[in-house]
């Protein structure tokens, strides 16, 4: 099998962003995207996605953590649709239920080729420390549509926000580690009745 690594640079007037994914990692890798929330919940993908994932960001955080947490979704998006390349003799699907205390979440991931999010997470609060609750629709928009993925979010129960969004993330990382791992039944063909993903 061909090594599923890559490496992605994007630079706007508002954020320079550096990706390394490999997806055949051990979950290593140094997360600086300047929002510390947001390096906790990249690192849940890392670890439990067993993904290695380096990521840097300089984004204008003076102004909103906005556009760092959107680019790095798009970013690591990227990076993820460019290790995945033709897709051929993956399992295609994931799925994972993950607790964390009170919360529960499941997550359902497609490497589909057709870019699609479905989120219902009903937070308990706006904020999480500093961090607004909404930018994580926004990073998960960003992933989905730059890697051309179908992800459905669903947290189930939960009273703490911080919890949530942390099975959230957890759950993700699972999906999306069994939807990326290779089908020793199906190693050189693509799972879907038109051949292509």
């Amino acid at each position: 099998m061909t090594q599923r690594i890559s490496e992605v640079v994007r630079n706007t007037n508002e954020t320079k962003i550096r990706v390394r994914v490999n997806l055949d990692g051990t979950g290593q890798g140094t997360l600086n995207t300047g929002i510390p929330f947001l390096d906790h919940m990249i690192d849940q993908i890392k670890r439990h996605g067993l993904f290695d994932i380096d990521i840097h960001c300089d984004g204008d955080l003076e102004i909103d953590d906005h556009h760092t947490v959107e680019d790095c979704g798009i970013t690591l998006g990227q990076a993820f649709a460019q290790a995945l390349g033709d897709k051929k003799g993956l399992k295609r699907y994931g799925h994972f239920y993950a607790p964390l205390d009170e919360a529960l979440s499941r997550v359902v991931v497609d490497l589909s080729g057709r870019p699609g999010l479905w989120m219902d997470v009903p937070f308990t609060r706006a904020r999480i420390g500093t961090f607004d609750v909404d930018l994580f629709s926004e990073f998960f928009i960003g992933f989905v549509n730059h890697s051309l993925i179908t992800v459905h979010i669903d947290n189930l129960k939960g009273k703490n926000s911080h919890h949530q969004i942390e099975s959230v993330f957890k759950a993700f990382a699972r999906a999306l580690r069994m939807a990326c791992e290779v089908d020793p039944r199906a190693e050189n063909t693509v799972a879907s009745t038109k051949g292509t993903l």
